[in-house]
C-alpha cells in the first residue's frame, strides 16, 4: 500500500458509494481509515444486484469498528477516538450527524485541528435539505439527457457522480490539510453530488452560451470530427475509430488503400469531411464492414490511430495493459474468492510492490481500537 498519507487517521461515517469512495482514496494512499459501522453492520455489505460490488471495491485497506451511535457509551468512544483523528468523512442524510451530536459545529471547538468532510446531495442553497442519489442528480444536471438518445434520458453506466464527488471530497480534504499545515487549524469542507454533476456539464453549458442553441444529446450531436464513432465489422463486432486530425486522415486512407479519398479535395480537411458526412460516412461504414475486428485493430494501431473494441467490464480482468501495468490489485471477496480490482489510476512512486487490498470484516478492529483508547 502506498504510504504517502500514513501519518493520517480518518474516521469514516458512510454508506453506499459516495463516502466510501472518498475514504478509499485516502486509504489507498496509506491513511488509517476507520469505518464506523452500526451494530447490524453496513447494509452495503449485503446488497444484491448491481450493488453487490460496492462493498468489495470501495472499502479495501480500511479498518472496521462497530459502535452504537445512539448509545451515550458509543458516542464517548467516538469522542475519545477524535482526539487522535485528523479527518472525519460523512455522507449521511442531511441533519443525521447533527442529531447524533457529531455535526461540525458540535465538534469544532473540542477538536480544532479536525478536517471535517461532509458529502451531500447539494451544497448550501435552496436544495440543501433534499435527499439525492447519483441517478437523481444525473437527471437534474442534464447528464442523463446528454447520455441517451433524443427523448430517452439514460443514466451513465457507472456511479460516476458518486465516485467523482468522492474524488472532489478527497481533493478538498488534502487542500484543507495543507492549509492546516500553515494555520494549525482544521475546517469544514463540503462536496456534493449535484454541483459535481453540474461541473461535468460545464463544457456543454459553455457550448450553449456560445452557440445560442439548445445542446443536443451526445447520440444526436454533430461531432467535431467526421470519423469519430463505432462501426460494424465483417465478423459482426463493433469497433470505435477516431480520426481527429488531417494527418491522421492521411494515414487512415493509406492503411485502407483509399487513394480516391485522398485525391478528393472535398475530403482534404476535417471541416470538409464533416460537410460531406451524408454520403461519405456510409462509404466508410461499407469499407469497415469488409474487414474483421482483428484486422481493423491491427491496421489502426499500426498507423497510430485512435481505435478500440467495445469491451464489457469483465473483459478488463484479462486486459494486458491493466495486468502488465500493475493496475489491478488482488482482492479477497467477502465469499472468499480471489479476484483483481482496479487500483487508483495514478502513480506516485516507482516502487510500490507492497500494494495490497484487504477488506475488513464487520467490527474486525473494534477490540484493537478499544485497547488503544484504554476502553477494553
Amino acid at each position: 500500500m502506498l504510504k504517502t498519507l500514513s501519518s493520517l487517521r480518518v474516521l469514516e461515517f458512510s454508506h453506499a458509494v459516495l463516502g466510501p469512495a472518498c475514504g478509499l482514496i485516502l486509504a489507498d494512499l496509506g491513511a488509517e481509515v476507520i469505518r464506523i459501522e452500526p451494530p447490524e453492520g453496513d447494509p452495503t455489505r449485503t446488497l444484491k444486484g448491481f450493488g453487490m460490488g460496492y462493498y468489495p471495491f470501495f472499502n479495501r485497506n480500511k479498518k472496521s469498528i462497530v459502535v452504537n451511535l445512539k448509545d451515550p457509551r458509543g458516542l464517548n468512544v467516538i469522542y475519545k477516538l477524535l482526539e487522535t483523528t485528523d479527518v472525519l468523512i460523512e455522507n449521511y442524510a442531511p441533519g443525521t450527524m447533527e442529531r447524533l451530536k457529531l455535526g461540525y459545529d458540535a465538534l469544532a471547538s473540542h477538536y480544532p485541528k479536525l478536517v471535517y468532510c461532509s458529502l451531500k446531495g447539494f451544497l448550501p442553497g435552496p436544495y440543501s435539505s433534499r435527499l439525492a442519489l447519483d441517478e437523481v442528480v444525473q437527471m437534474m444536471s442534464g447528464l442523463a439527457y446528454m447520455t441517451g438518445p433524443v427523448g430517452q434520458p439514460l443514466r451513465a453506466g457507472a456511479s460516476v457522480i458518486d465516485v467523482t464527488t468522492g474524488m472532489m471530497g478527497a481533493l478538498a480534504i488534502l487542500a484543507a490539510l495543507r492549509e492546516r499545515d500553515v494555520t494549525g487549524k482544521g475546517q469544514l469542507v463540503k462536496s456534493a453530488l449535484f454541483e459535481t454533476a453540474a461541473f461535468l456539464m460545464g463544457h456543454h453549458m459553455a457550448y450553449a452560451a456560445l452557440s445560442k442553441e439548445p445542446v443536443p444529446p451526445m447520440p444526436a450531436r454533430v461531432s467535431a470530427w467526421a470519423i469519430y464513432r463505432t462501426f460494424k465489422t465483417a465478423d459482426d463486432e463493433l469497433v470505435f475509430i477516431g480520426v481527429t486530425s488531417d494527418k491522421q486522415w492521411v494515414r487512415f486512407c493509406e492503411i485502407f488503400e483509399r487513394r480516391d479519398w485522398l485525391a478528393d479535395e472535398r475530403l482534404a480537411t476535417n471541416n470538409g469531411r464533416i460537410e460531406q458526412r451524408e454520403w461519405f460516412i456510409p462509404q466508410v461504414e461499407k469499407m469497415i464492414g469488409e474487414y474483421t475486428k482483428a484486422d481493423i485493430l491491427q491496421r489502426c494501431e499500426a498507423a497510430e490511430l485512435p481505435v478500440s473494441p467495445i469491451a464489457r467490464p469483465e473483459d478488463l480482468f484479462d486486459d494486458p495493459q491493466l495486468n502488465q501495468g500493475n493496475s489491478l490489485i488482488e482482492t479477497i471477496l467477502p465469499n472468499g474468492d480471489v479476484t483483481k480490482l482496479p487500483r487508483l489510476p495514478f502513480r506516485l512512486h516507482e516502487r510500490d510492490e507492497d500494494l495490497n487490498a484487504r477488506l475488513p470484516e464487520m467490527g474486525q478492529h473494534t477490540a484493537e481500537i478499544m485497547r488503544e483508547l484504554g476502553l477494553d
